[in-house]
């Protein structure tokens, strides 16, 4: 007798802010077409987008990072600082820019520009709602460049608190994390480290929570940030 099928997952529920209606049309249109994503909301700026979540729920956000009134950086930090927070996708036209990195270090899971092909959108909210980032290491390394752009003052002092942090990890803990860094998937790391993809996770889990992070992002620009990859993106030697 064969054993009953699983029931199928419940759709994705995304809300969708943008402060042009005929963009939120055609993302709606564009994601509302994919049979495990149910658009559950629209929103034309930030605080639509808070209340939108406090009352619907949704797994995923994909909001516009440049709206007037609250943008969509703000919206982001708000978004999660709360409990049950859902995840948000940062909607931009720019490829590298101050106001992406700032939403990543508030806890989007990444961002997609307005002019990725719709099957990407599609597969970028599939992604960010399983609890992947949609950001690909090309892409993690355009910001970490543009990060490195800043003042030396400023790369200097947040060096010094990143590794900090980083020091307060277990060795094993700091290896994962860099190889996070390098964009290393967990299969990846764990064929590197030998470990099993199941441990690699439980790694990865534990340097969140004991960081205090939101994502793999967060961790990769923590990473950056020490000054632990050369512009390779191979460690450096590590911690002094």
């Amino acid at each position: 007798m064969s054993s009953p099928e699983a029931p199928p997952d419940p759709p994705i529920r995304l809300v969708v802010v943008d402060d042009d209606p005929l963009v939120r049309a055609g993302l709606a249109l564009m994601l509302g077409g994919a049979p495990d994503i149910d658009i559950v909301g629209e929103g034309a700026d930030g605080a639509e987008a808070e209340s939108l979540a406090a009352r619907l729920r949704p797994d995923v956000v994909l909001m516009d990072i440049r709206m007037p009134g609250v943008d969509g950086l703000a919206a982001t930090e708000a978004l999660r600082s709360r409990p049950g927070a859902p995840e948000v996708v940062v909607l931009t036209t720019f490829h590298a820019d101050e106001q992406v990195l700032r939403a990543i270090r508030a806890g989007a899971a990444g961002f997609v520009l307005k002019d990725t092909p719709p099957a990407q959108i599609v597969e970028a909210v599939r992604r960010v709602a399983a609890g992947e980032p949609v950001l690909s290491p090309a892409v993690t390394r355009r910001l970490m460049a543009h990060a490195a752009g800043r003042a030396p003052d400023d790369r200097s002092a947040r060096r010094r608190r990143a590794r900090q942090r980083f020091g307060e990890l277990a060795e094993r803990e700091q290896d994962v994390a860099t190889a996070v860094g390098r964009g290393a998937s967990n299969a990846e790391i764990a064929a590197a480290l030998h470990l099993s993809v199941a441990t690699v996770k439980a790694h990865v889990s534990r340097v969140l929570a004991r960081l205090d992070l939101n994502n793999r992002v967060q961790i990769a620009l923590l990473v950056h940030d020490a000054g632990l990859l050369d512009e390779s993106g191979e460690p450096d030697g590590g911690l002094p």
